[in-house]
């Protein structure tokens, strides 16, 4: 019998940009790296704190939960980004929904939880560079001067008039993440790259 399986080959939201991120990096000089990090795992988590599931869920992730608000845990492939007193994004590389899913819920056990694959919500742009913090201040009124902004730090704000969740990397080196949806992806794209015009010439 002929396999009649349908094959969808996964295009990312801003496949189309990828040639015109690149250019934008080259002729920055080493100033602004642009890019994008398709189909990266992003799960919801949430569930009460103060309840057992917390820990079992942490212990299951290997990483504890942050507490701290706008704040980011990492250990090994997965992040998890504080979102609300009872509300995380686990993020992990492409391909991890089913496997971080079911741990997360095994793990809760009885306990209240909700677990939502959203990876297919938000795609994830990636500013690095020297000059990123410069950049990024253009369009965002949260002060990201590094004493305040610095690695391990994460929130939910407005880019070049776009909601986005943005987090600074563990490394000073490895810029940002912007966490954007699908639906404005394009325009973040189109705003980053005008806003770098400055060291893109």
């Amino acid at each position: 019998m002929a396999d009649t399986a349908v094959t969808t080959l996964l295009r990312s939201p801003l496949s189309h940009a990828a040639d015109r991120l690149a250019a934008a990096t080259r002729a920055s000089g080493g100033t602004i790296r642009l890019a994008e990090l398709p189909f990266l795992t992003q799960i919801n988590v949430r569930l009460d704190l103060k309840g057992a599931a917390a820990d079992a869920v942490g212990l299951a992730l290997g990483l504890p939960l942050p507490v701290e608000p706008d704040t980011v845990v990492r250990a090994g492939e997965l992040t998890a980004l504080w979102l609300g007193p009872d509300e995380w994004l686990v993020v992990g590389p492409p391909g991890g929904q089913k496997d971080l899913e079911s741990r997360i819920r095994e793990a809760a056990g009885d306990e209240p939880v909700s677990v939502i694959d959203v990876s297919a919500q938000r795609t994830t742009l990636l500013v690095a560079g020297p000059r990123a913090r410069d950049l990024l201040a253009h369009g965002c009124s949260l002060d990201l001067h590094p004493r305040v902004f610095g690695p391990g730090r994460c929130a939910q704000t407005n880019l070049g008039r776009t909601q986005v969740v943005l987090v600074a990397r563990d490394d000073p080196r490895a810029g940002f993440w912007v966490l954007v949806r699908s639906s404005f992806a394009g325009h973040l794209t189109d705003w980053l790259l005008d806003a770098a015009v400055e060291w893109t010439g």
